[in-house]
């Protein structure tokens, strides 16, 4: 927990920023900037509506707490599309329907999900860096890849990244994951839980998920985890919406 309290305010202290929360001038006049923009991913085939996960539960609680300036978003592992079209309609500011570099520039994007969903959410970042768009941070809860997708590497347009798993089981996360270029990206921590000893507490959850991915349910489901990855998101947001002179280049 302190290595995670410290990586918090590293967090806070030293995030690359990429973009100035001050309007732009266009042709057509004053254009605002676009929303901090939260994406989050369920695992497997879990519907985006389906508050027994913890990962709806958090868009809920963001979207309560934030009721403007930020806008957050819920998809299932399966609907990386979806969710890319949303981020650059939101980044078109002006509404012309191609994104400008300033509008790029102005990104504000923050990735997160569990199992398949935290897989899409690396896959959705690479997207973005092929449109030249940045992203501030991705994190990954017991991350599994899909086929074809590569959930280890984190590309050069995230500023931070940051890594929670569990070993046990059938389905088990990614133990590590690694920047392609440290010079881009900061791994702000692999964080390793352990539920061997732990009592089975996701009661909600459906009986073949007891069964078949017990420890892998169980990391979704533990809200020690979700206070962490949220607490990073909210540190995120908080930084993002700042006043320029308070950002570190």
């Amino acid at each position: 927990m302190r290595l995670f309290v410290l990586s918090i305010l590293l967090s806070i202290a030293i995030t690359p920023v990429c973009a100035n929360a001050r309007p732009r001038v266009t042709a057509a006049g004053v254009s605002g900037t676009p929303p901090v923009i939260v994406v989050g991913f369920l695992g497997g085939f879990v519907k985006h509506d389906n508050l027994v996960h913890s990962e709806v539960q958090l868009a809920a609680r963001l979207r309560k707490e934030y009721p403007a300036g930020v806008d957050v978003e819920i998809y299932e592992s399966y609907r990386g599309e979806k969710a890319r079209q949303k981020i650059m309609g939101l980044l078109d500011t002006d509404h012309d329907g191609t994104l400008s570099v300033e509008e790029k520039q102005d990104a504000r994007i923050i990735l997160y999900g569990h199992s398949w969903g935290a897989s899409e959410s690396i896959t959705l970042a690479r997207q973005l860096k092929k449109k030249g768009i940045p992203v501030l941070l991705t994190i990954q809860v017991d991350s599994v890849s899909k086929i074809g997708q590569n959930d280890v590497v984190i590309p050069t347009n995230v500023a931070q990244a940051a890594n929670f798993y569990q070993p046990s089981g059938i389905v088990h996360g990614k133990r590590e994951i690694r920047p392609a270029d440290p010079a881009y990206t900061r791994i702000i921590g692999n964080f390793r839980f352990d539920y061997n000893a732990s009592p089975y507490s996701c009661s909600e959850y459906p009986w073949f998920d007891r069964l078949l991915a017990k420890h892998h349910t169980q990391i979704e489901c533990d809200p020690k985890v979700w206070d962490q990855v949220e607490s990073l998101i909210r540190s995120n947001i908080i930084l993002a919406d700042s006043p320029s002179e308070f950002r570190v280049n």
